[in-house]
């Protein structure tokens, strides 16, 4: 029993030192990048810079702000992030309610939860996707960035959150109707309201896939002054801007000497994470009650 008590006592430190660690070991290497990004061009190709600057300098950082492009990627992305949350978390929503339904209430729910899942594991591709997005006249549009899966109803934020509809107490529901209160009033002031962590997390699910996703920027987006963020710092990391180059004052000239593409690479990562690192902490108490909400069948 001794023996039992003292490992007991002992679990709490070792787990925090394991986690402790762990958290170390994903920090360190953002931390690495944040250095690159304030230091001297020489110090970074070198690679003397470790996990403080060298040479501090934020050249590299007015060199990606002072183009009139990345802002306009940035508002785009904003713009994507905005309507993307709205139209993606009610269509989520929407299709959730119904399916957290018993058999009783809706006797094809079992069916129609398949078939979402069904589209979880086949999809028609690439080229019918395209296809189907300019037979809608969507392309170079902003909707061909919120509509098109997996962004439009996304069925693995639809069966987390029709799982833990599934948890709310039935008897609130069934006093709601007996009271005269439609679906919309038991959605809107009951399941809703209760389900604030299922939302915040499945949220910050969304955000950060909207504002990461870079790939359908290149595929929907025939012009690059309609290019979101990721897809704007892909091109410029990928590709030489030569009109750029060609464009430069003196001034610009003489700082292109202080940076180098390793230090601009780096802000443009630092750049493209800020918002999501700024957004996070103010949903983590909810998505650390959220992280589990799908933990009990459909």
């Amino acid at each position: 029993m001794i023996g039992i008590r003292k490992r007991k006592e002992i679990f709490p430190f070792v787990n925090a030192g394991i986690l402790v660690l762990l958290a170390i070991i994903c920090v360190l290497p953002f931390i690495h990048i944040l250095a690159i990004s304030f230091s001297k061009s020489t110090a970074a190709s070198a690679g003397k810079v470790t996990f403080w600057p060298v040479g501090f300098n934020t050249t590299s950082y007015k060199a990606v702000v002072s183009r009139l492009e990345f802002w306009k990627s940035m508002l785009i992305s904003l713009q994507r992030l905005s309507l993307g949350i709205v139209i993606n978390m009610s269509l989520t929503i929407l299709a959730a309610y119904p399916l957290s339904k018993s058999a009783r209430i809706f006797p094809r729910r079992t069916f129609y939860v398949w078939i979402f899942f069904f589209t979880m594991l086949f999809n028609g591709g690439l080229i019918p996707t395209y296809m189907l997005i300019r037979q809608l006249n969507m392309l170079n549009t902003i909707w061909a960035l919120i509509l098109p899966p997996p962004f439009g109803v996304p069925v693995w934020n639809v069966l987390i959150l029709l799982n833990f509809f599934r948890r709310l107490p039935v008897e609130l529901e069934e006093a709601a109707h007996i009271d005269g209160a439609s679906h919309w009033t038991t959605l809107v002031k009951i399941y809703l309201p209760l389900s604030l962590p299922a939302l915040a997390t499945l949220t910050l699910f969304v955000s950060v896939a909207h504002w990461n996703s870079w790939f359908d920027g290149m595929i929907y987006m025939q012009t690059p002054y309609k290019y979101p963020l990721q897809t704007f710092l892909r091109t410029v990391i990928t590709m030489p801007d030569v009109s750029y180059m060609s464009n430069m004052t003196m001034e610009e000239a003489r700082n292109l000497a202080e940076i180098s593409s390793r230090t601009v690479k780096s802000a443009q990562i630092f750049i493209a994470s800020l918002p999501i690192l700024l957004v996070y902490p103010f949903l983590q108490r909810f998505f650390v009650k959220g992280i589990v909400l799908g933990g009990v069948k459909g």
